[in-house]
């Protein structure tokens, strides 16, 4: 992931970055690491699209399932149609259109629970990106302030 790479090089700035004497306080460039934080933000929207295409695709696996077993269904159906002329004949066909629209529920409800397991997945995924994503922005603007406020404080006692 390509916002992982930017979140490294914010930390390898901040690591690398010259120290000011007799405190924990660093010197950054303020354009660099604004540069990063602008390509982070351009990077969250592929995140979003991916997020959009999984449920997308979640929502076609749902429908052909569900045209799958609506095609089992129409098959019994006419089989039945086709062999109400003879009663032992109509009654196998009853069981045999039974055991077809038991079969096509299950496989609907199978295709149905492994499509929300895919995408639950996928969709848990980004969510742990995303949230790992605001987690190392939100202390790279923690520490950022933190080195504003000593800048600040720094230059009031200049003055």
């Amino acid at each position: 992931m390509e916002i992982f790479t930017l979140l490294e090089t914010l930390e390898d700035i901040l690591e690398k970055s010259k120290t000011v004497p007799f405190t924990d306080k660093s010197i950054v460039s303020k354009n660099e690491i604004l540069d990063i934080i602008k390509e982070i933000r351009l990077k969250l929207p592929d995140e979003l699209k991916q997020a959009k295409w999984i449920k997308e695709e979640r929502e076609r696996i749902i429908k052909e399932a569900q045209k799958d077993a609506d095609d089992i269904v129409k098959e019994a159906e006419n089989r039945i149609i086709s062999m109400i002329d003879e009663h032992e004949i109509t009654k196998q066909a009853n069981e045999r259109k039974n055991e077809i629209i038991t079969t096509a529920n299950d496989m609907y409800r199978e295709y149905q629970n492994n499509a929300n397991a895919y995408v639950d997945g996928i969709l848990k995924d980004v969510e742990d990106s995303m949230t790992k994503l605001v987690d190392a922005l939100n202390s790279v603007e923690i520490n950022l302030q933190g080195r504003i406020e000593t800048i600040q404080e720094e230059r009031k006692q200049l003055k």
